[in-house]
């Protein structure tokens, strides 16, 4: 039977494999023995193609942090494991705990549409009278993903859903709670609906109601909200040029955080720390426990591995070509 430790690196291992093979398009990496530290192992996806990597390993009685390669290419500033990272679409998971504590509050009903909700878009997205909130919590939806759509010329975003009329009226991608699949655009109309619903930012109650209580004070909504030069560098592969400065400020992508921070979120929305046992029976019927992130420049995994009661986050500031959320 392997040891604790060894499980670590296997999980370190399969998680780079992955995220090497969306940055390289495939590579023998993650094919090879292990190696025997966990440091090691990231050093390795350095040296096959990541410009840095970030891992946290969060453990009951111990949190650990490594790191590897660069945190700036350009002025060859080394890694930083407590450096800020955009953690993409692993902020769905934010908003999906958001939702979780408006819905047991009784502020949002899970059955409740989005004509309802928006009674702007019912000529605009398709199905907007049968689809719920908890088909779109559940991307059950079948709404376009407005990131598969082209830019159009002279587009104009000045909020959530100006930026939503990139798929108006387009057909819907399947008939609602039909199957699953993921779309952006579920979550961006999941911001308008909390900010409908608290009349104010949904920033502001995430930032009051979910962080602060977890002492989460490395995470941040919107890149508007932390100094540049403290967020970990993100670079595209064939591209030289830092694209750190690329904005994205739509709910379900924006968030930016420490390794550790994600961590301890994960952590606390899994055991209970976060919720009332209502709550948590809420949110294991809408969200995973875990998520992927995907923007230009930034790499991401956080996940909670039973077997060796660890979550595990990683951080890699290199990505494809490919220029969408994940």
């Amino acid at each position: 039977m392997k040891n604790g430790n060894s499980l670590v690196i296997q999980t370190i291992s399969i998680l780079a494999f992955g995220c090497i093979l969306v940055v390289l398009s495939g590579c023998a990496f993650g094919l090879q023995p292990l190696p025997d530290t966990v440091q090691e192992e990231i050093n390795d996806g350095v040296d096959h193609g990541m410009d840095g990597v970030i891992v946290c390993v969060n453990r009951p009685d111990e949190i650990k942090l490594y790191a590897a390669g660069w945190k700036n290419r350009e002025h060859q500033i080394p890694a930083d494991p407590n450096a800020l990272f955009k953690i993409a679409s692993i902020s769905k998971l934010y908003i999906a705990a958001t939702t979780t504590r408006l819905v047991a509050d009784g502020k949002l009903l899970l059955d409740k549409t989005l004509a309802e909700y928006i009674p702007e878009i019912s000529g605009n997205i398709e199905f907007a009278d049968q689809i719920t909130l908890k088909m779109v919590l559940k991307h059950r939806s079948g709404i376009l993903d407005y990131s598969s759509q082209p830019e159009t010329a002279g587009e104009k975003f000045d909020d959530y859903l100006s930026f939503a009329a990139r798929i108006y009226g387009k057909s819907a991608v399947f008939r609602p709670n039909k199957k699953y699949g993921y779309s952006n655009t579920n979550y961006l109309l999941i911001g308008e609906i909390i900010d409908r619903t608290l009349a104010y930012s949904h920033h502001t109650y995430l930032r009051d109601e979910l962080l602060r209580p977890l002492g989460l004070s490395n995470t941040y909504n919107v890149p508007g909200e932390v100094e540049l030069e403290d967020v970990m560098s993100g670079y595209i592969k064939g591209w030289e040029a830092d694209v750190k400065d690329w904005e994205f400020p739509l709910p379900g992508g924006s968030m930016i955080a420490t390794a550790e921070d994600v961590s301890i979120f994960l952590r606390a929305l899994i055991d209970g720390t976060l919720f009332s046992p209502e709550e948590q029976d809420i949110y294991t019927s809408v969200y995973p426990y875990e998520h992927t992130g995907w923007l230009p420049g930034y790499t991401s995994i956080a996940r909670y591995h039973p077997d060796i009661d660890a979550v595990v986050v990683q951080f890699v500031n290199t990505s494809g070509k490919e220029i969408y959320w994940l």
